[in-house]
């Protein structure tokens, strides 16, 4: 389509072929039931981890593919493109818990997790947020405490993305003692494995959109994590997340970008197809505007996107590009479904056709990993910062 202006190399197409591959045999065919019952698909986790989706940003040493950022993202698109639920599972995997591990975990840790993970034997998750703390994460209450070989842990997550499924959540929770905060030097973070007595999944949430992706809360009573299990230093796990959420903040981009994508290659069809007054509406210049923004929109986030995948792998510090990507993709998303919807007309509100599922779905793009608003503030003082 006109609005894919990246170059790519030749191993980056053959990945984006391979993943538009699985997505149109593997999901396409089931999304309308799979998000009508809010149902995942277990087995899709280890069809990804055959073919690397998992372990992208990974080395090869710990079974990865060890792709650039931009050949990860390409591929994160593809997969957006048909299903944003399974979109988000990659992303959330590929940017937080993996890399978390990769950057901050010692070699015991990278040897034990990192190689189930990339073989999508083993699904990661990040338990960052709480009832009481969204934006505002670092005001987190959840209590982790040393006892002997243990940290034991006490607390509820929330907004969990696969954490009824996952095998490695890493999960945020205060190490500093109730009468000494330390804002967000004071906060640690673990390994917790559903296995650990003191582990339970709690509420399901049901979603307006990305219903087949499990969103749930995770409840901590009196979890027993060992202290292998800790990541890195004790007080400095906020600053891993934050870090971390650089990189989640571009996957979350590339999935907006794909439901754009969709959205747009959609209406594109149907103002083909759809004759009223005699002529294909295409032939309309109100829809001709609708169009033409969707795609300008699109391929004006794609460039962003990987401007800044692009900077992040030259090791340039990225926290305002991968916002104003995030932030700009986002809104596209929601901008692109809702064109999409309105070229449809009555089709598009009806779940027979695609469009409404792609408009539920692109609303959280701009809420989680850090609201729109959030991402406005971060920009904000990134042009303050050199004052």
């Amino acid at each position: 389509m006109a609005t894919d202006l990246l170059e790519m190399t030749e191993e980056q197409r053959e990945i984006r072929n391979l993943a538009r591959d699985f997505a149109l045999k593997e999901i396409a065919p089931y999304i309308a039931d799979w998000d009508a019952k809010a149902y995942f698909e277990p087995s899709i986790v280890k069809k990804m981890g055959d073919l690397g989706f998992l372990g992208m940003l990974l080395p090869e040493e710990y079974d990865g593919l060890g792709v650039d950022t931009s050949t990860y993202l390409i591929a994160l698109e593809e997969i957006a493109v048909v299903d944003a639920s399974a979109a988000v599972l990659m992303s959330v995997h590929n940017s937080l818990p993996t890399q978390m591990i990769l950057q901050f975990g010692d070699e015991a840790q990278r040897e034990r997790f990192l190689k189930p993970m990339a073989r999508g034997e083993m699904l990661g998750a990040f338990a960052l947020s709480e009832p009481e703390a969204g934006s505002d994460a670092a005001a987190l209450t959840t209590q982790a405490v040393r006892d002997g070989a243990a940290w034991v842990l006490n607390g509820t997550k929330s907004w969990v993305t696969s954490g009824s499924h996952a095998g490695a959540i890493l999960a945020m929770a205060r190490t500093d003692s109730r009468d000494d905060r330390k804002g967000a030097r004071g906060i640690g973070t673990f390994i917790v494995t559903p296995d650990l007595p003191g582990f339970h999944v709690g509420k399901k949430e049901d979603k307006l959109g990305l219903r087949s992706s499990p969103t749930v809360q995770l409840n901590f009573d009196n979890l027993r994590v060992p202290t292998d299990n800790l990541l890195g230093d004790p007080s400095m796990g906020f600053i891993y997340a934050m870090q971390s959420l650089e990189n989640g903040r571009l996957g979350i981009a590339a999935q907006a970008i794909g439901i754009a994508r969709a959205a747009l290659e959609a209406a594109t069809a149907y103002a083909g197809e759809r004759i009223q007054f005699k002529t294909p509406i295409r032939e309309f210049q109100a829809i001709q505007f609708k169009l033409a923004d969707m795609a300008t929109r699109i391929a004006a986030s794609r460039s962003l996107l990987h401007s800044a995948a692009r900077a992040k792998d030259r090791g340039e510090n990225v926290t305002q590009a991968s916002s104003m990507a995030k932030l700009f993709a986002s809104e596209t998303a929601m901008f692109a479904t809702n064109q999409a919807v309105q070229i449809f007309g009555g089709y598009g509100y009806v779940k027979d056709y695609p469009v409404e599922r792609l408009f539920r779905d692109a609303k959280v793009t701009e809420i989680y990993e850090g609201t729109s608003e959030i991402q406005r503030i971060v920009i904000a003082r990134e042009l303050y910062a050199s004052d």
